[in-house]
């Protein structure tokens, strides 16, 4: 089974629900009517008015049958989210009355919803930017305890299974965090291999990548960077299984491990990657994409409290309909 054909099977057997607030987008309507066709969800929310989501609809040639569609500024819910709303941003000035306004925008009523467990995930991206989504998740979802840092991962599916878990790796973060701290790239680490255990079910084996290896590029800010983030993740997790700063090739060749970090604990296991900035871990996914004819799935959002992911405003249809059988997948 490969991981799209796994992902929806867990999807449908979690039977969890689903809100996507772009409810009036041409193909987030065809997306949404395939979740509900394929089973893949309870419930499937779509966020807009009425007359806007049936009239879409009826262009694409599409039955909402098996949806259920909300108009957050006429539903009966809206006092109780917009009180939900003050008291989470109170602290930053929120006042009663702005957050009555500002909760009707879909991605903050969508992320309430998910935030109050009227949904189990949220998905977006079609129509925003990953800023907007990132920032209605951060507010309101917010991240899991212990974790300050959003971030994202791939599934990287490579046709040659001798590599990760039979030809499966997790590469992180490629989308989110341009120059992480080295406390960031810990927590994007021990995030990744949260993620690796979702998507692979399996023991994650974490490589802190680097241009160094064992302190070969000397004292270079980067270098110490994933030095310290090593440190961190051992302190605040000493089973995981991870080790760093090392190159690609060690990290990920069993001889060159030998040779260049002779005893690490990953040789020969590596299944999860890590890169040390958002350069190096875009370039390197569509290079194992393109060069290496790897299948990429994601960006997957990770480190969040609950489910929520961000599509690329280019997604498809069929994109729409991965990411949301992900995105259900990992609701608890």
């Amino acid at each position: 089974m490969d991981f799209v054909q796994e992902m929806k099977a867990k999807a449908k057997n979690l039977q969890k629900n689903l809100v996507l607030p772009e409810g009036t987008e041409p193909r987030t309507v065809k997306g949404a009517k395939l979740i509900a066709d394929e089973k893949l969800a309870a419930s499937v929310f779509l966020l807009g008015k009425k007359s806007e989501i049936e009239k879409v609809a009826a262009q694409e040639g599409v039955n909402l049958d098996g949806l259920t569609i909300v108009d957050p500024s006429s539903s009966p819910l809206i006092d109780k989210y917009a009180n939900a709303y003050y008291e989470l941003r109170k602290h930053k000035g929120m006042t009663p009355e702005q957050a009555k306004t500002d909760i009707v925008a879909p991605l903050r009523w969508a992320a309430m919803m998910v935030h109050l467990g009227d949904a189990d995930g949220m998905v977006a991206g079609v129509e925003s930017t990953t800023a907007d989504v990132l920032r209605a998740g951060l507010a309101i979802i917010g991240t899991i305890p212990g974790c300050k840092t959003a971030s994202s991962c791939f599934v990287m599916q490579t046709p040659d299974t001798s590599w990760g878990m039979d030809g499966s790796l997790i590469f992180s973060d490629c989308a989110v965090v341009p120059d992480p701290s080295a406390e960031q790239l810990a927590e994007i680490a021990m995030s990744a291999a949260q993620s690796c255990r979702e998507f692979l079910n399996v023991e994650p084996a974490v490589a802190l990548l680097s241009f160094s290896t064992k302190g070969s590029g000397g004292d270079h800010p980067n270098v110490k960077k994933v030095q310290e983030a090593l440190a961190m993740v051992k302190a605040k997790d000493p089973s995981l299984l991870v080790d760093g700063e090392l190159q690609a090739d060690t990290a990920l060749v069993p001889s060159v491990t030998e040779k260049k970090a002779p005893g690490s604990p990953i040789q020969g296991k590596v299944n999860t990657l890590v890169f040390p900035d958002l350069g190096s871990g875009n370039i390197g996914y569509k290079l194992v994409q393109r060069l290496g004819k790897a299948e990429a799935f994601g960006p997957f959002l990770q480190g969040f409290a609950k489910p929520i992911s961000d599509l690329s405003r280019g997604a498809s249809v069929e994109d729409i309909v991965v990411t949301s059988a992900v995105t259900l997948a990992r609701a608890k």
